[in-house]
């Protein structure tokens, strides 16, 4: 197609220029259809929110509640395994601090037993062997039942043999009985203490 050139000239058709007055009713019809179009659609609105308000904001509590059953699963889930981990964290530094305390206590003892066995000290095992030594004892029979005892001989030369002590020795003897009935050992008794 072929364009037409326009003319810079104006066509001075009375039909093709509208009058301003029917152009500002044109205008002022289409504004108000305008109006009333924005005015209808703000009442719909209107109406549609109070009738699907309730429905809406039932929809979005039990969104809502969804969301928060679901954010409190996962914090839950969250916090028990933090528990389980603080539990097993403290676990493990109870059987430490345990395991140390027996390494400490067993050291203690067997330094308190070297001490005391140093000292000479009885422990319970050797004060359990002398009771059992004893309670053996106990269930011998009586001394009387038992052979003869030895000899005076042995107890008289030991007495001899002991040495007296300075106060002893200086302090004068009596007479025994055996030394009375016979008068030999009387003068020889007599001459010792001159």
């Amino acid at each position: 197609m072929a364009k037409q050139k326009k003319s810079g000239k104006k066509s001075t058709d009375p039909r093709s220029t509208p009058d301003p007055q029917s152009q500002a009713e044109a205008m002022a019809r289409g504004m108000s259809e305008s109006a009333q179009q924005i005015w209808l659609a703000g009442v719909g609105a209107f109406a549609r929110a109070q009738s699907e308000g309730n429905k809406m904001f039932e929809s979005l509590v039990r969104e809502g509640m969804g969301f928060e059953k679901s954010a409190r699963k996962a914090a839950g889930d969250q916090a028990d395994a933090m528990r389980e981990a603080m539990e097993s964290r403290v676990g493990q530094a109870r059987d430490r601090a345990n395991d140390t305390w027996k390494r400490l206590e067993s050291a203690f003892e067997s330094r308190v037993s070297e001490t005391l066995s140093r000292l000479g000290v009885p422990t319970r095992a050797d004060i359990a062997e002398l009771n059992a030594k004893l309670d053996a004892l106990a269930k011998r029979p009586p001394a009387a039942s038992r052979r003869a005892p030895a000899p005076a001989k042995k107890t008289a030369a030991r007495k001899a043999a002991k040495p007296t002590s300075p106060a002893r020795a200086a302090a004068p003897r009596k007479a025994s009985s055996k030394a009375a009935k016979t008068p030999a050992r009387r003068s020889a008794a007599s001459s010792r203490a001159r």
